[in-house]
């Protein structure tokens, strides 16, 4: 995945068997495949092929996605530019779609966002490792500290949703956690990273661009919290989605 991406990796991946572990492994290949594409900073259509997969329709194809603020985007199998504030990403508007399951694309996402997360933390340790202020390196801060640690539980708590969802809520809230959890490390990330953050030539702007469209897609963390709460008030409880023992 360093050294491909949208159209060339879309068909690396499918000569690699994507389709095939899909199909056969999906509990396996979708967490790690879509965390690779946030860790690794890349991009290929892949979700088209967990929305069809879900929904019985075939893969290499492209579906009609809902996007924050009821509009609707087609994610292209191709390099032309998006129209999002990540224009890498080659999603263009058009028209609604026939409603379709959105659960296991939500939780793709998510692990996408997660591993997002991750690469922004990376990124925010390594300058707080390597920059030194009076004589020592600002990791030595606690305010510093203080951000990248609740940047790493953000992103741990979003892995332990994504561990148990399993249906419709669970998917929904997994995709709203791992949202708020990039905004967590871009908002904390950027602050430690300083000036240098807001370069061009720094990394971090790239992933903070594909969590503000990922985050969008297949509705956003505001819209998922509401959608969980509208849930659970109409059903007059909240259920349990994990056993402790």
């Amino acid at each position: 995945m360093t050294t491909a991406t949208g159209r060339e990796l879309d068909h690396a991946l499918v000569d690699l068997g994507w389709h095939e572990m899909l199909t056969d492994i999906p509990d396996i290949a979708v967490p790690l495949v879509f965390r690779l594409l946030g860790e690794t900073g890349c991009h290929a259509p892949l979700v088209n092929d967990v929305i069809a997969h879900a929904a019985g329709m075939p893969l290499s194809g492209t579906v009609a996605l809902p996007f924050t603020g009821g509009a609707w985007v087609v994610w292209e199998r191709d390099d032309r530019p998006g129209t999002t504030v990540d224009a890498e990403l080659p999603l263009h508007p058009t028209r609604a779609g026939a409603e379709i399951p959105l659960a296991a694309g939500r939780c793709a996402l998510a692990w996408w966002l997660v591993g997002s997360s991750r690469a922004m933390l990376a990124l925010a340790r390594r300058h707080a490792l390597d920059r030194i202020q009076f004589g020592r390196p600002i990791s030595s801060f606690q305010a510093v500290r203080h951000r990248l640690a609740e940047t790493l539980v953000a992103i741990e708590g979003a892995e332990a949703t994504l561990g148990v969802a399993d249906d419709e809520l669970g998917a929904l809230l997994a995709k709203a956690s791992a949202g708020q959890a990039a905004r967590t490390a871009a908002r904390h990330c950027q602050q430690v990273l300083g000036g240098v953050g807001f370069t061009a030539e720094h990394d971090l702007h790239r992933h903070l661009r594909r969590t503000l469209v990922l985050d969008g897609l297949l509705g956003s963390t505001t819209e998922l919290t509401r959608a969980a709460g509208a849930h659970i008030r109409t059903a007059g409880h909240a259920p349990r989605l994990a056993q402790l023992h």
